[in-house]
């Protein structure tokens, strides 16, 4: 049975690993002067932070609407059995409700709630494109493993600054003076769907982001040691982020260490100098 997987942008995968698990991308759009943009077809993050550095103001983000989704399943429904397509989690946006829409149109299409965002949707796509080229199972079976995998996902990120949920809704005037003052590194938690607010860090990003990392994966017998990604915001320096995977490394826990920068949709909200660590546990 040839099964498709599609995913929406939010995945962060890199176009190599895109490639080499047939994985096709729907770009997210990206407003930008009232005008739309294709998540990492004509606009990147780096144009964001530079409109954003002009002061003109902050880009916004926009969902697949279900017709498009309709013309985006159609491309494929001919030439596979199936198709399982992804979305960022539905408590984030609408492209999960707006792709069932278009799935109950046309059949054979599963759509898939990750309850996530960045790689850990990345994750869940990664295996269900393995399962899909071992052609052993059925696209329900797929999906049912999926669902029981994405609650074991451990998501997370730390912010450099508040800047841009703030001027995006997502973080009040007073949070955002306070934690500048405080000199404060929220980390930012995926839990049930929903971004919340964990460990408070304070000082330099360099820093603090080691200490993360020795945090979340203190308790290594409670990982799944298969895959970790690394993901990080395109502003984030080359030296902060080769710390962390010399940090990962150096656990010799785990059997696939990636890295992966965040895309248009991830970058708007938590700006140009953000990193997490995204893994499953057991």
């Amino acid at each position: 049975m040839k099964i498709k997987i599609v995913s929406d942008s939010t995945c962060d995968l890199t176009k190599e690993l895109i490639e080499k698990y047939n994985i096709s991308v729907t770009p997210l759009v990206i407003l930008k002067d009232d005008k739309e943009y294709y998540d990492g077809v004509d606009i990147t993050p780096m144009d964001i932070f530079e409109y954003v550095d002009s002061g003109k103001g902050i880009c916004h983000t926009s969902a697949i609407n279900a017709q498009n989704y309709i013309d985006i399943f159609s491309q494929y429904t001919s030439d596979y059995d199936a198709v399982i397509s992804f979305h960022i989690s539905s408590d984030m946006s609408v492209c999960y409700a707006n792709a069932c829409t278009a799935a109950e149109e046309l059949g054979n299409v599963y759509v898939i709630d990750s309850r996530n965002l960045s790689t850990g949707i990345g994750h869940l796509v990664l295996d269900a494109a393995i399962m899909a080229q071992e052609g052993k199972l059925s696209p329900q079976e797929i999906v049912d493993i999926i669902n029981e995998e994405k609650a074991k996902l451990d998501v997370s990120f730390v912010i450099d600054t508040l800047k841009y949920l703030h001027k995006g809704g997502r973080c009040s005037g007073v949070a955002a003076l306070g934690a500048n003052l405080l000199k404060l590194k929220p980390c930012i938690e995926v839990t049930e769907g929903k971004m919340d607010v964990g460990k408070k860090y304070r000082g330099n990003f360099a820093n603090v982001i080691i200490q993360y990392v020795r945090d979340r994966l203190s308790d290594l017998e409670a990982i799944d040691p298969r895959r970790i990604f690394i993901t990080y915001a395109p502003g984030t320096p080359d030296s902060v982020v080769q710390a962390v995977k010399d940090e990962v490394t150096k656990l010799n826990y785990f059997e696939e260490i990636l890295t992966s920068t965040a895309g248009c949709s991830v970058s708007n909200h938590c700006g140009p100098v953000c990193l997490g660590v995204l893994f499953f546990r057991k």
